[in-house]
């Protein structure tokens, strides 16, 4: 049986867990290593001061955060989200990750400011012993909002496609691509000219962007295995002007390989 409480005890201990729990807003889970005591003490002896425990209204209750925000309706910046998601995004039941290379520093912060944009927050960016950054927010709001516009916590097993509402509008599609191409995308150089590539291992959404591209006058190719290419010089300018990738390592890429082209016309006389 617990240890009958004096007076002064029972008010010092009102007086501290109001102050905790009901004015600061603290979760029990937080409480106990003020106070130095467990969660089950913690717990009892609310309701033996008839403090009513709310666990609902405290920040973290099951990962909720009074810091985000889900959207009300569709818009450019969660298209482009959802593409880079689409490519090297993953949920799972906690939080949003994006895994990117040791060379992509700057696009790593871009990523970050994109996500606090759509859902606010705080995310953060930690980078891993191979170099690698990956980008993340812990929010439960955030992902099953993410579910419910396709997104799984494995794309190829499910075979994901695209939520429709992005082939409704130009720039949607346009911002979808160019998340997707940032971060699933690549730019080669060929003999005779440069190739974009892309590529994912779930076909619905492969075809989906090829359809994608179509509708906005490019010519892919058709899929082969897990990849499709645009190779026409002018899709590809056009890409490079319109899409415009924010990841430095493609437009670097691009501008060297044009710069190399340029200096092959002049030392030929402009023959290619």
């Amino acid at each position: 049986m617990p240890k009958k409480w004096t007076s002064e005890e029972e008010k010092r201990y009102r007086k501290q867990l109001i102050e905790l729990y009901v004015k600061r807003n603290l979760s029990i889970s937080e409480i106990a290593p003020i106070v130095c005591l467990s969660e089950k003490t913690v717990f009892q002896r609310l309701k033996r001061l008839d403090i009513p425990t709310v666990p609902e209204q405290k920040v973290k209750y099951r990962n909720k955060r009074n810091d985000i925000t889900i959207p009300k309706k569709y818009s450019a910046e969660l298209a482009e989200l959802l593409g880079i998601l689409f490519g090297d995004g993953h949920i799972n039941r906690y939080q949003v990750t994006v895994t990117l290379g040791d060379k992509e520093v700057t696009y790593a912060s871009y990523v970050q400011r994109l996500i606090h944009t759509v859902f606010g927050g705080t995310p953060k960016v930690v980078t891993k012993k191979n170099g690698y950054r990956v980008v993340y927010l812990g929010s439960t709001q955030a992902v099953q909002y993410l579910q419910s516009l396709g997104l799984t916590n494995n794309k190829v097993r499910d075979q994901v496609d695209i939520p429709k509402w992005l082939t409704s509008n130009k720039k949607y599609q346009q911002q979808f691509l160019r998340g997707f191409f940032d971060t699933d995308g690549s730019v080669y150089k060929l003999k005779y000219g440069i190739q974009l590539s892309f590529t994912n291992h779930s076909l619905p959404l492969l075809h989906s962007l090829q359809e994608m591209l179509l509708r906005l006058e490019y010519s892919p190719s058709s899929v082969s295995n897990v990849t499709f290419y645009i190779t026409k010089r002018k899709d590809i300018q056009k890409f490079f002007t319109e899409i415009q990738p924010r990841n430095q390592k493609h437009r670097k890429r691009y501008d060297t390989i044009v710069a190399q082209r340029v200096g092959t016309q002049a030392v030929n006389g402009g023959r290619l």
